[in-house]
């Protein structure tokens, strides 16, 4: 017993193996180039965002809140995926140990469960804002911002540790080799070679709670905005209306289309090349494209970086 025991040590998988993007020299070094200058960008981003939020008092507001939030956990989603995949197109497959495998899994799963509430809490604040202006204030106050933030986040963290837990706790016994450029779930459960019933019902019972519960949210918000709008008489406030909701939109049906075609079907997924490619667009596109879709074309926002500016050349 004790050799066996002794055996399933030594046969247990200590790394894996990162395949990343591509594996043709001439490729990766275009792709390096390319993906450094998104994820410095979405750095940059994101940090002039925040800066803004906090230092103008015109942006004290909850949707703005919201979206300082948003660009927080934006930083931090591309600063785990990223480190991988650049090392893996610098250097090729990259070899990652099976602690810092599960760490990356850990936070990766507990912000992408963050987003998904995140996006749900600024759908309802949109809701409010149009459908009940009168109660905005009391509805939207502080303390409920504060809440519905920290439930995003800490709700994320607990069903991270729930299914991080479960996908460490399974053997990996060989081959070690992840075809993809981070330590993702259904790459995963791939290599596992034990019963993974039970982690795929967890996955399935997060993705349902998670993913299509506050998709649901955004959803049933978006339908009570529509009709609201619809009913102004005013052709230039229904114009107005939409336009604050629209960016919103573009964001959600981005980030869930993605989301969902890769994590409400089955855990063991074979198409790696095509979950990479999807990967790629919620991993690094989206966080990239946020703050201009959200912030940087917004009327306030553009006036407060003018400002800004201002200050900047006076100083």
């Amino acid at each position: 017993m004790e050799k066996s025991f002794e055996s399933d040590n030594m046969t247990r998988v200590q790394e894996f193996v990162l395949l990343g993007l591509s594996t043709r020299l001439g490729i990766r070094d275009a792709l390096f180039v390319i993906f450094l200058a998104l994820y410095l960008l979405t750095l940059l981003e994101n940090t002039l965002i925040i800066y803004l939020i906090r230092s103008h008092s015109e942006l004290h507001k909850p949707m703005y809140f919201f979206l300082g939030n948003l660009s927080c956990l934006e930083m931090c989603y591309v600063s785990v995926t990223m480190p991988t995949l650049l090392v893996g197109l610098w250097t090729g497959p990259c070899h990652v140990p099976f602690t810092s495998c599960m760490t990356q899994l850990f936070f990766f799963i507990s912000l992408i469960c963050t987003e998904c509430t995140l996006l749900a809490s600024m759908a309802y604040d949109r809701y409010v804002a149009i459908c009940r202006p009168l109660h905005y204030p009391l509805l939207m106050r502080p303390q409920v911002c504060l809440a519905l933030a920290l439930s995003s986040w800490l709700g994320g963290l607990l069903v991270s540790v729930i299914k991080t837990a479960c996908i460490a706790s399974l053997s990996y016994c060989g081959p070690n080799v992840l075809n993809h450029f981070f330590c993702d779930v259904s790459p995963l459960l791939n290599l596992s070679c034990t019963h993974v019933a039970l982690t795929e019902l967890v996955d399935f019972i997060s993705a349902i709670v998670i993913l299509w519960g506050s998709l649901f949210v955004a959803i049933a918000s978006y339908v009570a905005i529509s009709r609201t709008v619809l009913a102004m008489p005013s052709a230039a406030a229904r114009r107005k209306a939409f336009s604050t909701c629209a960016s919103h939109l573009v964001v959600v049906g981005i980030f869930y289309s993605a989301t969902i075609f890769i994590y409400a079907r089955p855990s063991r997924i074979e198409a790696m090349d095509l979950n990479k490619v999807l990967s790629v667009i919620y991993t690094v596109v989206t966080p990239m494209c946020n703050p201009i879709i959200y912030c940087l074309r917004n009327k306030e926002v553009q006036s407060a970086f003018r400002r800004t500016i201002r200050w900047s050349s006076n100083a």
